[in-house]
């Protein structure tokens, strides 16, 4: 499936070709967001899906630059950018992978398949369009001839900004327990064990008495030290503290697709 915003032809284009950016991705959010954010741009934006369909469209439509998402449902962007690379008539066209978690792995993987650049996701709008402009060679205004942006591409800008850290919960000091009143500071089998004895049963006529079997004692055992509470607590702590980042990053997260839902709605009513 693909989806192709053409830009019609202007005084200033109509003797120049217009580029065709493709940008590949299963998200249909992110493929109406990119769709908003290059109308402003003097470039052909077609949308895809999956790779397989994107292979198709590059036999009607040879692109100028491919903007892949690495992690799709049929083939990744690694494989794509490959196939890229390895077909003669393709090979010159530069390829942006865009990834989630961008790490020495994923950026060796990236120099293997000879992708032309490597972008982390969220990003935002306006850092794309400029690497997109620098791989086609298009020369940018001067510092005073910049364009202002419009109050659109300024919403999204702010949209795919990183959310902040979050703060670290703060972990409550537990207070000191107080002993139980009238609990012994023995373990209450060894209380037992040297508690007062039962008085020996009296031997009847005709029967010795037999001695009572004495007492074995219980299994030393080390008494858990302050040391050892303290250590324990530690641990308690740090694994809540744990657990409520995790908590705190899945709320993130949450939100931010939202608020990704959100101005996507709104921009559609505004066009």
């Amino acid at each position: 499936m693909s989806e192709t915003m053409l830009i019609p032809p202007t005084e200033e284009s109509a003797d120049n070709r217009v580029p065709t950016v493709y940008f590949i991705d299963d998200s249909a959010t992110m493929r109406e967001v990119i769709k908003i954010a290059f109308r402003n741009e003097n470039m052909n934006v077609v949308t895809c899906g999956d790779a397989s369909s994107a292979l198709v469209q590059f036999e009607k439509n040879r692109p100028d630059v491919v903007i892949t998402d690495v992690i799709m449902p049929d083939r990744d962007g690694y494989t794509l950018c490959s196939l890229i690379k390895e077909n003669a008539d393709l090979q010159g066209i530069p390829v942006i992978l865009m990834s989630g978690v961008v790490n020495k792995t994923v950026a060796d993987k990236a120099v293997s398949v000879k992708a032309d650049d490597l972008i982390r996701k969220p990003f935002q709008p306006a850092e794309l369009i400029g690497r997109v402009k620098k791989l086609l060679g298009t020369n940018e205004p001067e510092p005073d001839q910049q364009v202002e942006r419009p109050a659109t591409t300024n919403a999204l800008n702010s949209l795919f900004a990183p959310p902040p850290p979050p703060a670290a919960p703060r972990v409550p000091t537990a207070a000191p327990q107080a002993p139980v009143a009238g609990e012994t500071g023995w373990p209450r089998a060894l209380a037992d064990a040297f508690g007062p004895r039962k008085p020996a049963p009296q031997p009847q006529y005709g029967h010795p008495a037999v001695p009572p079997a004495a007492p074995q004692a219980p299994p030393q055992s080390r008494p858990a030290t302050s040391a050892d509470i303290q250590k324990l607590r530690a641990e308690i702590a740090r694994l809540d503290l744990q657990i409520k980042k995790l908590q705190t990053e899945l709320q993130i997260e949450r939100q931010y697709n939202q608020a990704l839902e959100a101005q996507m709605s709104a921009l559609t009513q505004i066009e």
